[in-house]
């Protein structure tokens, strides 16, 4: 197995004793990264804290944070803060978010948000190299710099699934982050926003590829089926358009569109993936036994540079330390 692995949860997962008890054994069985998200619910930023606290080695990223529910100096002084209180472990994770949490939650128009995302990490670099703010609208104002000690080796990874959002990772990001993208369409992705940047940006480092499948380990590999098949299901059905319109363009459209029709009024405990439908489960998840787990986890070794898991949410707690362990590096 690869010996670079990662964890992320989903921004549903709101229990936040078993957020940190999951990152603490992800620290102990030697992942790389534990990628936290933020939606509607917990604030990530001091619950990361808390991780840092509990933690001595694995890198912790904000997976994502909105370009849109904080400014770029905030995003800027939050990231410095929680690099110190890391020890240099932790990532800005940002992303371009959806209508619904943007308007929904936010209260803001969601206008043209990739020229948003790329006016925020432009903003939030600069902030973090040492420069002045780059004020828009406070014209008469007099630019301030962060004031803490400049961050230049912080990496901001970029959850982009657009054309423009992936572009826009490949020139100003570090590392990619993205949620639901099948196996047998991620390395090829990879690769082309790899060239995108070599073109963009010929002198800079590679870019970080952590990304990997929805992952459920149980004793009944069917129960298993069902907690990855049920938040897959969610994903395409429930969140917004952003995945079900990835996912149908990576070449699932039909299996997509029989998951929505299946689902007329989503819910978290009632999602149905129809028979013909099956396949997708199969391409954005890894579930079963810790066996069939561990096995279907080496096909998508050669995708990523960090195969990272995705637990889905409410997942009981010895679900978890048993998904844990099975995709664990080394196991």
């Amino acid at each position: 197995m690869s010996a670079r692995r990662g964890v992320g949860l989903t921004p549903m997962e709101t229990r936040r004793d078993v957020i940190v008890q999951t990152a603490v054994l992800a620290d102990e069985l030697g992942y790389e990264v534990f990628a936290l998200p933020e939606g509607w619910g917990l604030d990530s930023t001091p619950v990361l804290t808390e991780i840092a606290l509990s933690t001595a080695r694995i890198r912790l990223a904000s997976a994502v944070l909105s370009v849109w529910g904080r400014t770029p100096a905030t995003l800027a002084m939050t990231a410095a803060t929680l690099h110190q209180i890391c020890g240099g472990r932790y990532v800005l994770g940002l992303g371009a978010s959806t209508r619904a949490l943007v308007e929904g939650f936010h209260d803001t128009p969601f206008e043209h948000p990739a020229a948003r995302l790329r006016d925020v990490v432009t903003k939030v670099r600069s902030l973090l190299d040492g420069q002045p703010a780059q004020l828009d609208h406070a014209a008469g104002a007099h630019p301030l710099r962060l004031g803490q000690p400049p961050a230049s080796e912080l990496p901001i990874w970029i959850a982009g699934l657009g054309r423009q959002t992936t572009r826009i990772t490949a020139e100003l990001g570090d590392g990619w982050i993205p949620a639901l993208v099948a196996r047998d369409y991620l390395a090829g992705w990879a690769a082309e926003l790899r060239q995108m940047r070599q073109t963009a940006v010929p002198q800079s480092p590679p870019l970080t590829v952590a990304a990997g499948p929805l992952a459920a380990v149980d004793e009944d590999a069917d129960m298993a089926h069902l907690f990855a098949a049920g938040s897959t299901a969610w994903y395409l059905s429930a969140m917004g358009e952003v995945y079900a319109r990835s996912v149908s363009g990576q070449g699932y459209a039909a299996e997509v569109q029989a998951i929505i029709d299946a689902n007329p009024r989503p819910s978290p405990r009632r999602m149905v993936v129809p028979p013909g439908a099956e396949g997708v489960v199969e391409q954005l998840a890894v579930y079963g036994t810790r066996d069939q787990v561990r096995k279907q986890l080496e096909q998508w070794n050669p995708a990523a540079d960090i195969v990272t898991i995705l637990l889905p949410p409410g997942l009981p707690w010895p679900n978890i330390e048993a998904t844990l362990r099975a995709a664990a590096p080394g196991a």
